[in-house]
C-alpha cells in the first residue's frame, strides 16, 4: 500500500512538473506572438504616418509651384502694363 502511494505520489509530482512546464511554454509562446503583433502594429501606425507626411509634402510643393507661378505672372502683367 505505502509503495502505491509513493508512485502515485512520484506520479502526480512529475504529471505536475509537466504541466508546470507546459504552461510556461505557452505562457511564453503566448508573450512572444503579444510581443509580434506589438511591432507588427507599430510598424503599420509608423506606415501610415509616414504615408500622410508624404502626401503632405507632395501637396505643400505642387502649392507652392502653383502660387509661385500665379505671383510670377501677376507680377510681370503688372510690370509689363
Amino acid at each position: 500500500m505505502a509503495m502505491r502511494m509513493r508512485q502515485s505520489l512520484a506520479q502526480l509530482e512529475q504529471e505536475f512538473r509537466q504541466e508546470s512546464e507546459l504552461d510556461r511554454d505557452r505562457r511564453e509562446s503566448l508573450r512572444r506572438q503579444a510581443v509580434r503583433r506589438s511591432r507588427s502594429r507599430s510598424r503599420d501606425r509608423q506606415r501610415a504616418k509616414s504615408s500622410a507626411r508624404y502626401w503632405l509634402l507632395v501637396f505643400s510643393l505642387i502649392a507652392t509651384a502653383v502660387i509661385v507661378t500665379v505671383v510670377m505672372f501677376e507680377s510681370l502683367y503688372l510690370l509689363l502694363r
